[in-house]
């Protein structure tokens, strides 16, 4: 799967066009690939200043733009999961990354937005872009060295592809978690760079990699 899809054009549907959509947004369209922004209110503000910057990108509604896309990035608050999962109508056979966090506000009665999505949709889920801030997204260097990402989930063709598309985005590397059990670890390890840049003041241009020997 991974082979295949390398190099290959996607067609990505961003639902969410906030800080960490926008700053995907930018980055998959340098890579080459075709970005939609699913939006309820194509008129908004927000996603007239995203366009201002990035005029290559397509404007739908939820559901036609799921309907169009390979790829769906959720980069919503977590708690209107199983409300968009049915604006969103079919995903039978498309790959759904989750990139939320259920840190205040669960989408109850599912732990996390994942857990809603694998339940709730056909789709093919996993968690990743997740565990940085936007910043990150928009810009993964430092001093000549990229950051790394990580993701969580059941489905081994929808790690695949997010891997792919974390490079895509300028990452180093995108490891493995686990499985859909280390879903909510994952949203933990999201929770110590919250604490690190915010909480303990290290500010936002703070990331992670991981470094063998």
């Amino acid at each position: 799967m991974e082979e295949h899809r390398k190099n290959h054009t996607m067609k990505i549907a961003i639902i969410g066009h906030g800080n960490v959509g926008g700053a995907l947004a930018g980055q998959w369209l340098q890579a080459g690939h075709e970005v939609i922004i699913g939006a309820r209110d194509i008129a908004s503000k927000k996603l007239q200043n995203l366009l201002a910057k990035h005029p290559q990108l397509q404007t739908q509604d939820l559901t036609q733009a799921a309907e169009d896309a390979e790829v769906l990035l959720i980069a919503t608050p977590p708690e209107i999961a199983q409300s968009l999962s049915e604006q969103l109508g079919s995903l039978n056979g498309k790959i759904l990354i989750d990139a939320t966090n259920a840190v205040r506000h669960k989408p109850d009665p599912y732990p996390t937005a994942y857990h809603a999505f694998a339940s709730l949709t056909e789709a093919e889920v996993v968690k990743c872009f997740n565990t940085t801030g936007f910043e990150n997204m928009a810009n993964p260097s430092y001093n000549g060295q990229s950051l790394d990402l990580f993701m969580a989930g059941d489905s081994e063709s929808a790690k695949s592809v997010a891997r792919q598309l974390a490079l895509d985005a300028g990452f180093a590397e995108c490891y493995d978690f686990g499985k859909a059990d280390q879903v909510e670890l994952l949203e933990q390890f999201a929770l110590a760079w919250i604490n690190l840049a915010i909480f303990q003041g290290h500010g936002r241009k703070i990331g992670f990699k991981l470094l063998k020997r």
